[in-house]
């Protein structure tokens, strides 16, 4: 079978349609150090619309939000959506997990929302799954996704000084830690933000070539 020719990777950077300066600190970590691109966020972008996040599905979310940006710069973009999926509350707070607490709502406020929904649950119930679906959009292309997990259990009461969103609360029983206890050296390697990303860099190794 001849082997594929890949497209030449024309840029020096990726756009990922975020604010969130964890979330661009910790895929440019990856890919620029693999592939040598620089990761830029949203941040100092003007014509950028707000975008509702009003999907059904992490897919769905990560999808609409890379496309449009995607169309607004002309350029390939990528954008992710996570959270936290619950057994015991049926896969919540799911893609509402950023405002399980309310709209604005604070790290504080969601983790003590989500302890009041456990109340009285049982360790063995409270199994976990952090979920991070990253949507590559290029302009032209067929819109691609990748979806990372790390599974846990949903601690009494938040441990830890590390991280943001859930991972005081999120327990990891192969290390006796929570994700906020852990620190970022961990998280980097086994986060569902970083299992997705290393799934993004294989994609991209796949398609582009990115000698220059």
């Amino acid at each position: 079978m001849p082997q594929k020719i890949k497209k030449a990777w024309p840029w020096t950077d990726l756009v990922i349609a975020t604010r969130n300066d964890h979330k661009v600190a910790e895929l440019d970590t990856l890919l620029s150090g693999e592939l040598g691109l620089r990761v830029l966020g949203l941040k100092g972008m003007e014509g950028i619309p707000e975008i509702v996040e009003d999907r059904d599905t992490f897919e769905g979310n990560a999808v609409k939000k890379a496309e449009t940006v995607a169309g607004v710069l002309n350029r390939p973009v990528v954008a992710d959506d996570s959270g936290l999926a619950v057994d015991a509350l049926n896969g919540d707070p799911g893609v509402y997990s950023a405002r399980f607490a309310g709209p604005g709502a604070t790290d504080a406020q969601n983790n003590a929302k989500l302890l009041q929904a456990l109340q009285g649950v049982p360790e063995s119930r409270r199994n976990a799954s952090f979920i991070c679906v990253i949507a590559l959009a290029v302009p032209g292309e067929e819109t691609r996704v990748v979806r990372g997990e790390c599974t846990g259990r949903i601690a009494v009461s938040p441990r830890g000084e590390h991280g943001f969103g859930y991972d005081p609360l999120f327990f990891l029983p192969d290390r006796g830690v929570t994700m906020a206890e852990a620190g970022p050296e961990v998280k980097r390697r086994i986060s569902h933000r970083a299992r997705a990303s290393v799934k993004l860099l294989q994609l991209l190794r796949e398609r582009y070539d990115f000698s220059r």
